[in-house]
């Protein structure tokens, strides 16, 4: 088994090396691949230094079984048939394919049979958010279909690379020391403030990270859901936070959604509010499951139910989510 890395010195890209190591991925041989500037640089992996290569139009992926790819949409739609031409899957992390239809979009826990049909050798990792959402509402959708959903986003820095993570930790040094705090990775401060945009608008008022949201969902659990989000970028290193609301065709009991819960794939209850257990952000990053917590009725609505979740958007939003994937194919075979 030969796989290949490209974009590695990302942040996504140094977790995808985490990922493959903890998981006892099994592969033969590691190729990495970056830009100019990350080329010539070495990674541990398995006791092994691994030297970055420098990604080119060339034969370097001739016998690479998968890549996973996260280097950003542009790189993904320039390089897409050098890395496949010669027969390897491309699990690609971008936007760039997500919503062609002869690509499939996959969340294992969900849709992992749709990873199967991929006519062009390219499977599509779903936006961070998206991912997290799914694999809660399956577990729901298992039990009674979901009508609609409506979303509140409440987005780590960590969801915009390794540089936002920098710039807001840096942002509270400068802060605290009386200086100007440095406004480069987001629109505005994230320090000490909420910021209710993530990505850029469109035509409607919403966002494209919203509206990923929307169609990403549909397409990865095959559903005629209906979502309505809103996303926002909050002062949190990594792991994403969701309130979410959903309206069932029957009404779900809070004990039936908790059962539920409790035995889907990949997802952790915590859900204790009268000991005030429930998912945070702090002390769950770098975890793999969805955390479920605040399960309880909708007030406003008889067929509705609201619960709260947090994920670690770099694992399972990212390359926890590809790996699992790659895991899938294998077996298979």
């Amino acid at each position: 088994m030969k796989i290949a890395i490209v974009g590695t010195s990302g942040a996504v890209g140094q977790e995808l090396l985490r990922v493959l190591d903890e998981r006892n991925f099994p592969l033969d041989e590691l190729l990495l691949f970056g830009s100019s500037r990350s080329a010539g640089t070495s990674y541990n992996f398995r006791g092994k230094q691994v030297e970055v290569k420098e990604l080119q139009h060339n034969d370097d992926f001739k016998d690479v079984d998968i890549a996973f790819v996260s280097a950003g949409g542009g790189t993904s739609l320039e390089f897409a048939e050098t890395i496949t031409k010669y027969g390897a899957i491309m699990i690609d992390n971008s936007s760039a394919f997500r919503m062609q239809d002869d690509v499939p979009l996959v969340v294992p826990e969900v849709n992992a049979e749709d990873a199967l049909n991929s006519p062009r050798g390219i499977i599509a990792n779903p936006n961070c958010t998206t991912a997290q959402l799914v694999v809660a509402l399956q577990a729901i959708e298992e039990i009674a279909h979901i009508k609609r959903a409506h979303v509140a986003t409440y987005q780590a820095a960590s969801g915009a690379g390794a540089a936002a993570m920098q710039e807001l930790e840096d942002q509270y040094k400068q802060l605290v020391n009386g200086e100007e705090p440095t406004v480069s990775k987001f629109a505005y401060q994230l320090a000490y403030n909420l910021i209710p945009q993530v990505d850029v608008f469109t035509d409607n008022g919403y966002t494209k990270e919203e509206m990923k949201m929307y169609n990403e969902t549909r397409k990865i659990m095959h559903s005629n859901i209906e979502v309505s989000a809103t996303c926002v970028r909050v002062p949190v290193m990594r792991a994403h936070s969701e309130a979410i609301w959903i309206e069932t065709e029957r009404p779900i009991s809070v004990e039936e959604a908790r059962e539920a819960f409790s035995k889907a794939k990949g997802v952790e209850v915590i859900d204790n509010p009268s000991a005030r257990e429930y998912p945070m952000p702090l002390g769950l990053s770098g975890k793999d499951p969805v955390y479920v917590g605040r399960i309880r009725k909708d007030l406003a609505n008889e067929n509705g139910l609201t619960f709260w979740t947090v994920s670690d958007q770099i694992r399972k939003g990212a390359a926890l989510n590809a790996v699992q994937i790659a895991e899938y194919l294998i077996s298979q075979r």
